[in-house]
């Protein structure tokens, strides 16, 4: 390792433990509203096929974002964008609560969409993390900036359980501590060290046009992979708290399932990064997709109490290891230069997978057949066509040589 490496990976270091922090606390807010979003939705909503709507706006709002919010930052800085989506989420906690203070589901609705800005804005601590890194230590800085989201996955449940009947209105209590997660934590930006972006001069590259990007094969599969991992993750998890509490467990059982879920999401972040150094990241990946699909047998065996949690923790597992293996591919494949353009393209695309998803967990679970048990199985069962997709689009992209996989 050269002195220039040392140095460069030191402030990159120091940029990964702030985002590290706002991961663990700006992050935790994440699971609070998608454990309590969909019931909070059930309570409002005129039908219970709409009942993950809200959730579901979360996801679209962070689609609709993606490419404004990366052009933001690749014109004003990773700080500016990070301060924008913290403001969002503390106006959505705002717009949520007065929903549920009204009962009024439409307000409740656009409290979600506003909301989806902070996840969105999120969505790039990992990119983040990767801006001042040496290509040596990129995959570890941007696992270990996902690994913060261990202490959010421990944070937000456990907060659900103090705040969700603190008030006589169900859940009020939840959206008012995201108000002050969002406040306290858009100050940990002020210790961010990323440079903006220089001004490009006007004989410096273009860079490819978002076509010529999607067609490279390592980019089409990276954003095919993390697409479909994280679109199958949020299917499962969104529909979980209605089928916990529909199969006749509490509230505090949906959250305890939530949080072992979002443990196993997290917790691996300490050596994926590792992994993919020494064993390749299209082997992690594939073994991501694996374990997505041992999630959706295991939820097809039951619906005891242990297995929604066996399900839910290999489910966590499967998309650490093809999201995480999906973002470092897709770092390494494309030009400073284009880093905007690609980021925001990848999220947009990512997020819209993640949005049909959502929008399809609700009816999967509450109208597709005559029971909870009935809605479960077929959520699981959806999973399969998907893991078939991005399977094979690794497979390609493993039998293409390599100096064609990476042009």
């Amino acid at each position: 390792m050269t002195d220039q490496t040392v140095q460069i990976d030191s402030r990159a270091r120091r940029n990964v433990f702030v985002l590290v922090l706002a991961q663990a606390i700006l992050g935790a807010q994440m699971p609070m509203i998608f454990t309590i979003g969909g019931l909070a939705g059930q309570s409002l909503a005129p039908n219970p096929c709409f009942a993950t709507i809200p959730i579901s706006l979360i996801v679209l709002g962070s689609m609709l974002a993606a490419t404004p919010v990366s052009a933001m930052m690749q014109k004003y800085g990773r700080r500016a964008g990070f301060a924008l989506g913290a403001a969002a989420g503390a106006l959505g906690g705002a717009i949520g609560a007065y929903g549920l203070f009204t009962a009024s589901f439409p307000i409740f609705m656009l409290g979600s969409l506003v909301t989806g800005v902070y996840m969105s804005a999120q969505g790039f601590y990992r990119f983040a993390a990767a801006d001042t890194a040496s290509d040596a230590f990129r995959p570890k800085a941007i696992s270990y900036v996902m690994a913060g989201g261990l202490a959010a996955a421990i944070i937000g449940p456990q907060l659900v359980k103090f705040t969700a009947d603190a008030y006589v209105i169900p859940f009020l209590g939840t959206y008012a501590a995201v108000i002050a997660i969002n406040v306290v934590g858009a100050l940990l930006f002020l210790f961010l060290d990323i440079p903006k972006p220089p001004v490009p001069a006007e004989d410096a590259p273009v860079g490819r046009s978002r076509m010529e990007l999607l067609k490279t094969p390592r980019i089409a599969v990276a954003v095919i992979v993390a697409a479909v991992s994280y679109a199958l993750m949020n299917l499962v998890m969104t529909s979980t708290p209605l089928a916990v509490v529909g199969c006749g467990y509490q509230t505090n059982d949906a959250a305890n399932v939530v949080t072992a879920h979002v443990l196993a999401m997290f917790a691996p972040s300490f050596f994926t990064g590792h992994l993919i150094a020494r064993f390749g990241v299209e082997r992690i990946m594939g073994l991501g997709l694996l374990i997505l699909a041992s999630a959706g047998a295991v939820g097809l065996s039951g619906v005891d109490l242990n297995q929604f949690f066996v399900t839910l923790v290999l489910l966590g597992l499967g998309w650490n290891f093809g999201f995480i293996g999906a973002t470092s591919m897709l770092a390494g494949a494309h030009e400073p230069h284009e880093r905007g353009r690609m980021q925001g393209l990848n999220d947009l695309i990512v997020f819209g997978g993640v949005t049909f998803a959502s929008l399809a967990s609700g009816g999967l679970m509450n109208c597709s057949g005559g029971s909870p048990v009935q809605g479960w199985t077929m959520v699981n069962l959806a999973m399969a066509p998907f893991l078939v997709l991005a399977g094979g689009a690794l497979i390609w992209l493993w039998l293409r040589p390599k100096d064609d996989a990476t042009a």
